[in-house]
């Protein structure tokens, strides 16, 4: 070992990557997780969960990488290992309290190893368990401690003496069943009796509980059905009356949908994905042997760009990294698309995907509504995305105003405000133009009597620069500048 004398410096592993935070893509997210594996499972349930790590995720949720039935944990993984990107609000309708959502194990005989009984059984929700030494039920907490293990199982320490020394005890339980829930459980509802929302319903909240306005909605392993896919569409409109978002659409990756790019067209109408709200994806992308719906990807890819935009949403996350290492179907079978087999079938109909250009890429700009509309505000992803953030901005800054005398102090105050506002976005290049105005046109007598102002914004989002064209021709004055003769 080396003798020292002197002052010298050691370095180790940041402890902890903090996420980067933002709003402006705030994901709310629906879909169903194993909250047996959650702090409080009975607090898990179609309730909005706001989490800013992987750590609160868990305790709120639970995390399992079986994303085929805990559909919640593609976009946990997207959004904390792969993207580190925060916050997201998590919203579980796996219901232990519904019937088709648990599945009653009946009594059995389990052997007690040196004071451990391995009980095998999956999603068990641990408060539910019952274990008998013959006639006698054992007491949680004081003769037995009950844990989930790795593998799915639940070991049962024994505590009391007696217990130790039974040679097997009797154990019942209920399990999650998560193939329970279906395209209803998602869509949801309203309770007529109680008021209880439940599902997509539940977006209502958000705002009112939270105090933060959704940015994009998505439900990956569900919105890939119609019925979800329409319901998701619906939700992004007049959110509380006043707000409006984006949402994602996966178009299922297999026979139902499209194993290949040429279906995709076909597939995404048969979806009735055409919101200009919307982003319609396909196929399904992996990390590894984890695969994942793209919605859950894109979603957090989508917010990581917003955050690293100073939480502004002016820039598209096309040709973005991607941090996937391929593109699949469901079915594990590897898609590889060029960029004119992107362009022409997928992009022109208004389809997002992924091509690997040294590295996976987020490959399209247009929302779900193109080819049907040429409308830059509803065609473009970015574009779109930027009217509803900045008029979603609008309603919050000057909700203070509303119910104040209506005279011309208040409408200066309104215009000076968001032009100052709207100078620093051109002035940081987020838009080409922002301007507000007070017009009398848009303001008769009738309207003022009805306490109704109306001001208007003209803005101008850049477009994504998506055809970059370079015209070449032969210089032939340059050749005969250099070699010709006297």
């Amino acid at each position: 070992m080396a003798y020292k004398h002197g002052v010298y410096n050691t370095e180790q592993a940041t402890s902890l990557t903090v996420p980067i935070q933002g709003s402006a893509g705030l994901q709310v997210i629906f879909g169903t997780a194993p909250i047996h594996l959650a702090k409080d499972p009975a607090a898990a349930v179609n309730t909005p969960k706001l989490v800013y790590s992987y750590k609160e995720a868990v305790e709120a949720v639970g995390y399992s990488d079986d994303f085929e039935n805990f559909t919640l944990c593609q976009s946990i993984s997207a959004c904390f290992q792969v993207f580190n990107v925060a916050p997201i609000i998590l919203v579980n309708v796996l219901d232990p309290n519904k019937a088709a959502h648990v599945t009653q194990n009946q009594a059995e005989s389990c052997d007690v190893v040196d004071g451990v009984v391995l009980y095998d059984k999956k999603y068990v929700l641990l408060n539910t368990l019952a274990v008998k030494n013959g006639s006698a039920t054992l007491v949680a907490g004081s003769d037995y401690e009950a844990a989930h293990e790795d593998n799915g199982s639940v070991a049962i320490t024994l505590l009391s003496t007696a217990a130790k020394e039974a040679s097997s005890l009797t154990v019942s339980s209920t399990s999650l069943k998560p193939s329970g829930v279906t395209a209803a459980d998602i869509v949801g509802g309203v309770d007529t009796s109680t008021g209880k929302e439940t599902g997509l319903e539940l977006i209502r909240q958000i705002y009112p509980t939270l105090g933060m306005v959704p940015g994009l909605i998505l439900a990956p392993g569900w919105s890939h059905t119609p019925t979800v896919a329409a319901a998701l569409q619906a939700k992004t409109e007049n959110i509380n009356g006043n707000f409006n978002c984006s949402c994602l659409l996966d178009i299922s990756a297999d026979s139902d949908g499209a194993v290949v790019y040429t279906s995709v067209k076909g597939a995404k109408e048969a979806l009735g994905a055409s919101s200009a709200h919307a982003a319609a994806l396909w196929p399904m992308v992996a990390v590894g042997e984890k695969k994942y719906y793209f919605s859950a990807m894109f979603a957090a890819l989508t917010a990581y760009t917003d955050a690293n935009n100073a939480d502004v949403p002016y820039e598209s996350p096309s040709n973005k990294d991607l941090r996937i290492t391929a593109t699949v179907l469901k079915d594990g079978t590897t898609v590889a698309l060029d960029q004119q087999q992107a362009n022409d079938v997928l992009n022109a109909n208004g389809v997002i995907t992924a091509i690997n250009a040294n590295g996976f890429k987020s490959w399209g700009n247009n929302t779900a509504a193109y080819p049907s509309t040429t409308d830059p505000k509803d065609r473009w992803w970015a574009v779109r995305r930027f009217f509803d953030w900045d008029g979603n901005n609008f309603i919050q800054t000057y909700f203070q105003k509303v119910d104040k005398p209506g005279n011309k102090r208040l409408i200066q105050s309104i215009v000076d405000s968001q032009n100052i506002i709207g100078n620093g976005y051109v002035a940081r290049d987020y838009c080409a133009g922002y301007r507000v105005e007070f017009r009398s046109d848009e303001n008769p007598v009738t309207n003022l009597l009805a306490g109704h102002l109306t001001v208007h914004t003209y803005l101008a989002p850049y477009i994504p620069a998506e055809y970059i064209e370079n015209i070449r021709e032969y210089d032939v004055d340059a050749l005969e500048s250099a070699i010709g003769g006297e």
